[in-house]
């Protein structure tokens, strides 16, 4: 059976249009396309048969099957050939048991999908392996690509600068200049990109990449375009997978461009369209308060207004103007959806409490983990529900975020869970005292 993907406009227009034609919106309408299947096609393999053919291939080394992306290839690209897949093993993270995070919460089946534990340190090399394979192919196939640009507030450019560099692509990065960590900023400078710091933030690099991506040649490669998303929507699938087939009750996801939320949405609905599963997760999303355009429209019935995002430890989803809104709203209205909003102190306490039971999160991260005990405060997630947390990012990422808290330098933050190193002087006797007081204190 021969499987096959196409855009196809967001809004309901007619017609279809090729994945290796540079397009992002319909031209009819304007809205955003997405990638559709032929389910008919997909349904000539059982359930059974897709859990089976997914899990014989998981973390393998039959190329390009070992990357738990393209281990799912069928259900992503299936025209990419392999020769022009771009991958570095992405996906097959480590779903954590969060038992003692949990305990404290009063929970025993809380987990943290570590997206972090990727290539670049984040959830974005899911989707841009498979971008930057179509690309690829294109380019062999005689197509007029001279590059690949993004805007970003860093992990989107980390991942894209690295996946280029490894398919001998031309890269172009536009970051809001002081708007993204140290680590951030190297990892596309040292894949030797073109970065371009520019004097504004995340909303104003993504007005100027959606123009640039209009001239010939240059290809977008922001999750507006929904190539990035096939692959993001494998953490869904990959969530599924690793619980044995189980679906979790929760799935709360940080929110700033939103394309994560219709990535795991459109996962979990095409197991269950394809009976791999029997129901559907509620979706949670998590905003940063100082950047919470969903949040709002969340609390007024889903009417949505940009807002002007403010600085937050959460950069990455600094974002007031959401690509990708409506199509996580439409998840959301699927998906029994909620958007929480947590403020930089809420985020940074969370953030550090869950490090003090074995983590190491990012703000991001932190973001979610504080709507989980909100939630769970207020009794809207109960103690029994099996609760996934994706954590989209290395908290390897944000030295500056730990630093800062942990030496009381966080705007807004007053830290309850500060741990500084203890200066001594060369002596035993300082040495033991010092371990008999943090005994005491504990």
């Amino acid at each position: 059976m021969a499987y096959r993907a196409v855009f196809r406009c967001i809004a309901g227009c007619p017609g279809e249009h090729s994945l290796w034609t540079p397009i992002y919106r319909c031209p009819t309408c304007g809205d955003l396309l997405e990638v559709c299947h032929d389910l008919g096609a997909l349904k000539d393999r059982s359930a059974i048969a897709w859990m089976r053919l997914f899990d014989e291939r998981y973390k393998r080394t039959t190329w390009p099957y070992g990357s738990s992306v393209w281990g799912k290839k069928e259900w992503v690209c299936p025209d990419v050939r392999d020769e022009a897949v771009v991958s570095m093993d992405e996906g097959g993270s480590n779903l954590f048991w969060a038992e003692r995070f949990g305990r404290d919460l009063g929970m025993q089946d809380l987990w943290v999908k570590l997206c972090g534990n990727s290539h670049t340190g984040s959830f974005k090399d899911l989707g841009m392996t498979v971008l930057v394979s179509v690309v690829r192919q294109i380019i062999q196939d005689g197509g007029n690509i001279r590059a690949v640009a993004c805007a970003s507030t860093g992990d989107t450019s980390a991942s894209l600068a690295a996946y280029a560099a490894a398919g001998d692509i031309p890269a172009i990065v536009l970051l809001p200049r002081g708007k993204v960590s140290t680590a951030q900023l190297l990892q596309p400078v040292a894949n030797g990109a073109l970065v371009l710091a520019l004097d504004t933030d995340f909303d104003g690099c993504m007005a100027i990449v959606q123009r640039l991506s209009q001239d010939d040649g240059i290809y977008l490669a922001n999750s507006m375009n929904s190539l990035r998303l096939e692959g993001q929507k494998t953490v869904a699938v990959e969530i599924v997978q690793q619980l044995d087939w189980q679906i979790p009750d929760v799935v709360i996801i940080p929110g700033g461009n939103l394309g994560n939320v219709s990535a795991l949405g459109a996962g979990f609905e095409l197991m269950a369209e394809l009976g791999l599963i029997d129901k559907q997760p509620q979706i949670v999303v998590a905003q940063a308060a100082a950047a919470n355009p969903l949040y709002l429209a969340y609390t007024r019935g889903w009417e949505f207004e940009a807002v002007a995002a403010q600085p937050t430890q959460a950069s990455a989803i600094q974002i007031g103007n959401p690509v990708s809104v409506q199509k996580a709203i439409r998840t959301l209205k699927r998906h029994h959806g909620i958007v929480e909003q947590a403020t930089e102190a809420e985020l940074a306490e969370a953030s550090a409490r869950a490090d003090r039971t074995g983590m190491y999160n990012c703000p991001h991260t932190g973001v979610a983990l504080a709507a989980l005990i909100k939630l769970r405060e207020r009794g809207l997630i109960d103690a029994s529900s099996r609760v996934v947390v994706v954590s989209t990012a290395s908290g390897l990422k944000f030295t500056d975020f730990k630093l800062g808290y942990h030496e009381d330098g966080l705007p807004g933050v007053t830290p309850e869970h500060a741990n500084t190193p203890v200066e001594l002087p060369n002596d035993y006797d300082s040495v033991r005292k010092a371990i008999d007081q943090h005994a005491g204190a504990h």
